[in-house]
């Protein structure tokens, strides 16, 4: 009974802490962003010992620009937790035999699932509109990504029948789409960069019920293009206005939407800083270009504050371009080209 009533504990307070985080508000999202600063302090052992290297107190953190950020690298080489748990997923990011590939430990699925479902239908609306078509191989032949769960369960939520996963069957896609063109469904056809090309290549169409979304990568599949020259030439082939894109990785729970030219938007309790390349710890959350920091508050259970070594400009308004990647990292799987 004790132990049924510890677990009836955590969950009830996990679900109220979920809550709290996927309702927060614009005023709101510093204070608990540094509330939850002060409990990663404390239930993190891996983002403690890296905040007292800097020989900083917690107390003295009074700004989300003071919030000390983890090196995103740290994911490739310990688990990052807050707090001890058997996880309930494990994501890792795609990589070669030459790299270390990152792990995300989570929790529980339901922290993922509600900000990947509730970010998608903010920006688009419900996903039960669409037909959902993923355009993911390389990310399908392997387990453990991330980007394929979520694209899963929005197959799942769609209740479309013809919503599916597609690998290489290129006319069976291509069949589909136009298919539907004909009735007027609305649809996403959301896939890696380097499969969207290879489609587009083979079967021009004129889609106008359709959002295409890139999520990045080229793996070394092809000839590594700018945005600008990956966007114009589907925009042509797939007979679109814009291009979409989605901003995500294994070591965040969240995601940041782009309905064009390469400008992000995120949810409510996603937002980016960028740190000076040359200081890492000189952060601006103002019209700037550096390197991009994220602070995820969905990342309860990890950590929520993240350097990537995504190199990027901030608008004043809080979106964000991805211009590329610092020399020295490794290659990512969802990053998006240099442009």
């Amino acid at each position: 009974m004790y132990l049924c009533g510890i677990r009836f504990y955590q969950t009830f307070m996990s679900r109220v802490l979920m809550e709290e985080v996927f309702s927060v508000t614009a005023t709101g999202f510093e204070a608990l962003a540094l509330r939850l600063f002060r409990q990663q302090y404390q239930e993190n052992s891996l983002y403690r010992a890296y905040v007292d290297a800097l020989h900083i107190h917690p107390g003295a953190v009074l700004s989300v620009l003071q919030i000390p950020f983890l090196p995103i690298q740290f994911f490739k080489t310990h688990p990052v937790t807050s707090g001890e748990f058997t996880p309930a997923l494990v994501f890792e990011s795609s990589g070669t035999t030459q790299t270390v590939n990152s792990r995300h430990l989570v929790k529980e699925a339901a922290w993922y699932e509600r900000s990947f479902m509730q970010g998608f239908e903010h920006f688009y609306g419900p996903v039960e509109d669409y037909v959902v078509l993923g355009l993911l191989p390389a990310y399908l032949e392997r387990k453990h990504s991330s980007l394929v769960h979520m694209v899963n369960a929005m197959i799942g939520k769609s209740r479309h029948p013809e919503s599916g996963f597609y690998l290489y069957e290129h006319q069976q896609l291509a069949a589909r789409l136009q298919a539907l063109e004909a009735r007027g469904q609305k649809v996403l056809l959301i896939g890696v960069t380097f499969a969207l090309l290879d489609f587009a290549e083979l079967y021009p169409l004129s889609l106008q019920h359709t959002i295409v979304m890139e999520t990045g990568g080229m793996k070394g599949r092809r000839e590594e293009w700018t945005r600008e020259e990956v966007q114009g030439y589907l925009k042509i082939r797939l007979g679109v206005p814009v291009i979409h894109a989605e901003y995500g990785m294994t070591e965040l729970l969240s995601q940041a939407y782009s309905k064009g030219q390469g400008i992000f938007d995120t949810p409510a309790w996603m937002k980016v800083l960028l740190r000076d390349e040359s200081d890492p710890f000189q952060l601006y959350d103002h019209s700037a270009a550096g390197v991009i920091n994220v602070i995820d508050l969905a990342n309860r259970y990890s950590c929520a504050f993240i350097a990537t070594d995504d190199i990027g400009k901030l608008h004043a308004d809080g979106r964000f371009e991805v211009l590329g990647r610092l020399d020295n990292s490794a290659l990512r799987g969802c990053s998006l080209m240099v442009s």
